[in-house]
């Protein structure tokens, strides 16, 4: 038999297991405060105006105001003393002329005795136009002056609670070597063989 050396080894074992980490964020709403003033809101007129001026119109249909008919008589009575004035300065020298000839006093006499005359037209009472409209539409101006809005916010820091993770390894089973010797016995230090 020859000698043999027997060897049995055991691996070592580790046991290794997580603790799982976790991670929480809790976070409040921010607080928001908004305030909005009102805007300001001018408005200026000039009041329209509307005038209607019928004095032509009234006139035209023998309404006159009590001035106006004050001058416009004594307008026509200096107009009359002048046409007068003026035909008598004619016949006078129409009489001046009588040597001449014709009968200068029968033909003063008829033309004085027959007077203008009369005048026939078409026409409309009262005038065309004369009712004067007059119309200002007056105005308006607008302002507005608007206001920003007045925002106060607060902002809440995360609340954040955080537990790492962690890593757990246990030794579980050492390693081990055993060696058997067959057909030799160890005596100090040597070996002998079994024969």
């Amino acid at each position: 038999m020859f000698p043999q050396i027997r060897l049995q080894s055991t691996p070592a074992r580790l046991d290794m297991w997580v603790d799982k980490g976790s991670l929480e964020i809790q976070q409040k709403q921010a607080e928001v405060e908004m305030e909005q003033p009102k805007a300001e809101l001018t408005i200026e007129r000039r009041p329209s105006q509307l005038t209607i001026d019928q004095t032509k119109a009234r006139e035209d249909v023998g309404y006159k105001s009590v001035p106006r008919m004050i001058e416009d008589s004594a307008a026509e009575g200096k107009q009359a003393v002048m046409e007068g004035i003026a035909r008598r300065g004619q016949e006078r020298n129409e009489l001046l002329q009588i040597q001449n000839g014709g009968n200068v006093i029968a033909s003063q006499a008829k033309r004085n005795s027959q007077g203008d005359p009369k005048q026939f037209g078409l026409g409309w009472i009262p005038s065309p136009n004369s009712v004067q409209i007059n119309y200002d539409p007056g105005e308006v101006n607008v302002s507005i002056e608007p206001k920003k809005a007045i925002i106060n916010s607060t902002i809440n820091k995360p609340e954040i609670k955080y537990t790492p993770s962690k890593v757990n390894i246990q030794l579980a089973q050492y390693p081990s070597l055993e060696i058997d010797f067959e057909n030799l016995k160890y005596i100090g230090v040597n070996y002998e063989q079994y024969i």
